[in-house]
C-alpha cells in the first residue's frame, strides 16, 4: 500500500528534487509575468462586469459614466503600480506588505496586514475559479447549474500542478496567459477598427431596456446616486488585486531580483490598465447591457420580457460575439482564454499564498509546518491550505461572482494602505541619516509617490468600507480578525514554549537522574516480550522488572508458570485489575515508582507489532497507543517503542506464527486490543 500511495504522488508531483537545486526554480521576467501577473491581468474579465452591473441599478443611462470610473481605477492601478515598485527595491526579501508594515509600524500591524493578504489571496482563488466556471456555462450549457462542482475541481487540478514546483507550473501556464492577451488584444484591435470606420453591430443586449430600480427613476442624483457611483467604483478597483503578489514572490525571481520584480510590475500596470479601458471602451461602443438579474431589469423596449431561456453572457463574452460574429472561431477562442485565465489569476495566489505562509511561520505567527519545502521545492502545505480554504468559500457561495466580489478587496486595500504608510515612514527614517544630495532626492521623490498612494488607497478602502460592509465586507473583516486573533495565540504559544526550553542552567540541565528504573510490559511470554526484555537488559538499567495486568485469575496464573520455566531472569509484576481496566493500572504503578524516587527516571518498555498492510493497523496496539499517550504526560518516565516485526511487514507470504497480541499489559487472550 504504501509503494502504491509513493507512485500515485510521483505520478502527480513528479521525482523529488535536491535543495541545491532550488536556484533552478528561479523565475525569469518572460515566466515571473504570468506567475505572478495572471490575477490582475484577469481583473479585465470581471472588473468590467462588476462597473455595469452596478451601474445598471439606475438604468441605461448611467452607463455613459463607465469610461470615466475606468479612468478612476487606472489611475489607482498606475499609482498602485509606482508604489510597489518603491516596495520591490526597499524591501526584496518577499514579505512584501507584511515586512514594510511590522519593520515601521509594528508587530501588530504586519500582523494585520498579514490577516487581510491571506483572506484576500484565499478569496482571489474562490473568485477567479468561480468566474472561470461562469464564463464555462458561457460556452457549455450543460456545465450550467453546476459551477461550485466545476470549480472545486479547477482548485483541485490547479493544487497538482502547483504542487509539483513553482517554475514547472509557471512554464505551463505562461502560453494560455499570453494567449490571453494576444486574443484580448486582437478583438481590441478589430472592435476599434469596426467603431471608427462605422462597421461595428450593437450586442445582442443592446435591444433590451435597463429598468431602473426603484429609488433611481430619476438616475444617479442625491446622495444615493454619488453612493451607487462609489459602489461601481469600488466594485471597478477589484481590478487591483495581484498587484502585491510580486512584492511578496521577490525572491522567486532571477538576479537582479529588485529590477526583474520592478520591470515585471510595470509591464503588469500597462498592460492591465490598456485591457480594461479597451474592454470598457467596446463595452460601451457595442451598447453591452449588463444586469444581476436580466429578466427583472431588463426587457424589450415594447415592454415585452425577455425569453425565459435567455442566458446572460459576461461582457468579454458579448463583446466578442459582436466583434468576431463573422469569424465565430475567433469568438470562441477568446471566450475560452478568458476563462483559462480567470483560472490561472487563481495561480497566482497559490504562488503568493504558500510565500507569505512560510514567512510567518518562519517568524512564529502559523503553524512551522508552512515553512517546509516539499518534493518539489514549493511549499506544499502552503498550497494545500490554500485549496481546502478557497474550495469551503466557493462551496459556500455556491460559486456566485457577485456575491463573493463584495467580500473581495477589502483585505487587499487594507494592506495597500498600512504598506504605504510604512513605506512613508521608511522614506522619513532614512532621510535622516542620508547626506548624499542625489540619494536624498531619490528617497523624497519616492516618498512622494508612496504619499500619494497613501492618500489614494486610503480614499478608495473608505469607500470600499462605506459601500460594501452590508453588503459581505463584514465577513472578510471577521475572517481577518479571526486570522489575528489565531496568529497572535500562536506567537504567544511559541514564545512560551521557547522561554520554557530555554537554557538557564547549563550544568542542571546536562545532570542525569539518579537511577533508571526499567520497566517491561507483557501480556505473555512470546518473541515479542523477549524482545522488549532483552532490549531493555541492554541498557542496564538501575532496576528492571515486568509486569502485567491480571483480570482473569487463570491467565496470571498461566503466565507466571510460562515465565518462570522460560528462565526469565527478571522479576514478574502482577498488577491487580477488579474492574478489568489496563491503561489505568499501569498509569498508576509507573506513576507511583516516580513518586517514591522523584529523582530517577522511569523507562517503560512498550511491545508493539509492524505490520505490512494498513488494515491491520486497526487489528494491533490500539491499547499501546492509547496507554503511550497517557504516559507521555507523566514527568520523569521516558516511553519506548520494541518494534516486531511480522512477516506481512517483511514482504513475507504469510504472517509470523507469533501472530499474537502485541499488547503486553493483560494476560487475557481475548483482547488482542
Amino acid at each position: 500500500m504504501p509503494g502504491i500511495l509513493d507512485g500515485a504522488k510521483r505520478l502527480l508531483v513528479g521525482k523529488p528534487v535536491a535543495s541545491d537545486k532550488l536556484g533552478h526554480t528561479l523565475l525569469p521576467k518572460r515566466i515571473a509575468l504570468p506567475v505572478f501577473a495572471s490575477d490582475a491581468l484577469s481583473s479585465v474579465a470581471y472588473a468590467p462586469d462588476e462597473i455595469l452591473l452596478t451601474l445598471s441599478i439606475a438604468g441605461m443611462a448611467s452607463y455613459a459614466l463607465s469610461p470615466w470610473i475606468g479612468l478612476a481605477v487606472v489611475v489607482v492601478m498606475l499609482t498602485v503600480v509606482a508604489s510597489y515598485r518603491q516596495t520591490v527595491h526597499a524591501y526584496p526579501s518577499g514579505g512584501g506588505d507584511y515586512e514594510v508594515a511590522t519593520a515601521n509600524l509594528g508587530r501588530n500591524a504586519g500582523i494585520g496586514v498579514a490577516s487581510a493578504l491571506l483572506v484576500d489571496y484565499v478569496l482571489t482563488v474562490a473568485v477567479s475559479i468561480s468566474t472561470a466556471s461562469q464564463y464555462l456555462g458561457a460556452i457549455v450549457h450543460a456545465a450550467r447549474g453546476y459551477e461550485a462542482a466545476i470549480a472545486v475541481g479547477g482548485i483541485a487540478l490547479l493544487t497538482v500542478v502547483n504542487l509539483r514546483g513553482v517554475r514547472e507550473s509557471g512554464t505551463a501556464f505562461a502560453v494560455p496567459v499570453y494567449l490571453f492577451m494576444g486574443a484580448i488584444g486582437l478583438m481590441a484591435l478589430f472592435g476599434t477598427v469596426q467603431a471608427f470606420t462605422g462597421t461595428l453591430q450593437p450586442a445582442e443586449s443592446a435591444a433590451f431596456e435597463l429598468v431602473a430600480e426603484p429609488g433611481f427613476e430619476e438616475g444617479l442624483v442625491g446622495l444615493g446616486g454619488a453612493m451607487l457611483l462609489a459602489r461601481a467604483f469600488s466594485s471597478g478597483c477589484a481590478a487591483l488585486t495581484g498587484v502585491e503578489a510580486i512584492s511578496n514572490g521577490v525572491p522567486a525571481f532571477k538576479e537582479p531580483k529588485s529590477r526583474n520584480a520592478a520591470t515585471t510590475l510595470l509591464l503588469l500596470g500597462l498592460v492591465s490598465v490598456t485591457m480594461i479601458g479597451a474592454i470598457l471602451y467596446l463595452a460601451r461602443a457595442t451598447g453591452v447591457h449588463y444586469a444581476e438579474d436580466p429578466h427583472a431589469q431588463m426587457s424589450y423596449p415594447d415592454g415585452t420580457p425577455l425569453p425565459v431561456g435567455y442566458q446572460q453572457d459576461p461582457v468579454i463574452g458579448q463583446i466578442a460575439r459582436t466583434v468576431f460574429a463573422d469569424v465565430p472561431p475567433l469568438f470562441y477562442l477568446v471566450t475560452a482564454v478568458t476563462g483559462l485565465i480567470l483560472v490561472l489569476a487563481a495561480n497566482t495566489a497559490f504562488n503568493g499564498f504558500p510565500v507569505l505562509g512560510s514567512i510567518l511561520a518562519r517568524d512564529g505567527l502559523l503553524p512551522r509546518q508552512l515553512h517546509t519545502r516539499g518534493d518539489r521545492l514549493a511549499f506544499s502545505n502552503g498550497i494545500v491550505a490554500l485549496a481546502v480554504a478557497a474550495s469551503v468559500l466557493v462551496w459556500a457561495f455556491d460559486a456566485s461572482v457577485t456575491r463573493l466580489i463584495q467580500l473581495y478587496i477589502v483585505g487587499v486595500f487594507i494592506s495597500f494602505v498600512m504598506s504605504q504608510l510604512g513605506m512613508v515612514r521608511h522614506w522619513t527614517r532614512a532621510l535622516r541619516t542620508e547626506v548624499d544630495a542625489r540619494a536624498r532626492a531619490a528617497m523624497v521623490r519616492s516618498r512622494a509617490v508612496n504619499a500619494f498612494g497613501l492618500g489614494l488607497t486610503s480614499l478608495v478602502l473608505l469607500i470600499v468600507l462605506v459601500t460594501k460592509f452590508t453588503r459581505g465586507a463584514w465577513i472578510t473583516l471577521l475572517l481577518m480578525a479571526v486570522l489575528f486573533v489565531t496568529m497572535r495565540s500562536i506567537a504567544k504559544h511559541y514564545d512560551r514554549v521557547r522561554r520554557e526550553l530555554a537554557l538557564e542552567d547549563v550544568g542542571a540541565s546536562r545532570a542525569l537522574p539518579s537511577r533508571v528504573q526499567a520497566v517491561v510490559l507483557v501480556s505473555r511470554v512470546h518473541k515479542p516480550t523477549m524482545r522488549a526484555v532483552a532490549y531493555a537488559r541492554a541498557t542496564r538499567p538501575s532496576s528492571l522488572e515486568a509486569i502485567t495486568v491480571g483480570v482473569e485469575a487463570e491467565e496470571v496464573e498461566a503466565l507466571r508458570r510460562d515465565w518462570a520455566a522460560a528462565g526469565v531472569p527478571v522479576p514478574l509484576t502482577v498488577i491487580d485489575s477488579p474492574y478489568r481496566e489496563i491503561t489505568r493500572p499501569v498509569v498508576d504503578y509507573v506513576q507511583s515508582l516516580r513518586r517514591d524516587s522523584p529523582r530517577d527516571l522511569v523507562v517503560v518498555y512498550v511491545p508493539e507489532y509492524v505490520v505490512g498492510h494498513w488494515w491491520q493497523q486497526f487489528l494491533h496496539n490500539q491499547s499501546a497507543l492509547r496507554l503511550k499517550s497517557r504516559l507521555l504526560f507523566s514527568p520523569g518516565v521516558v516511553v519506548a517503542s520494541v518494534p516486531w516485526q511480522l512477516d506481512s511487514a517483511q514482504g513475507g507470504s504469510g504472517v509470523s506464527r507469533w501472530d499474537e497480541p502485541a499488547v503486553p499489559w493483560t494476560t487475557t487472550k481475548d483482547d488482542t486490543a
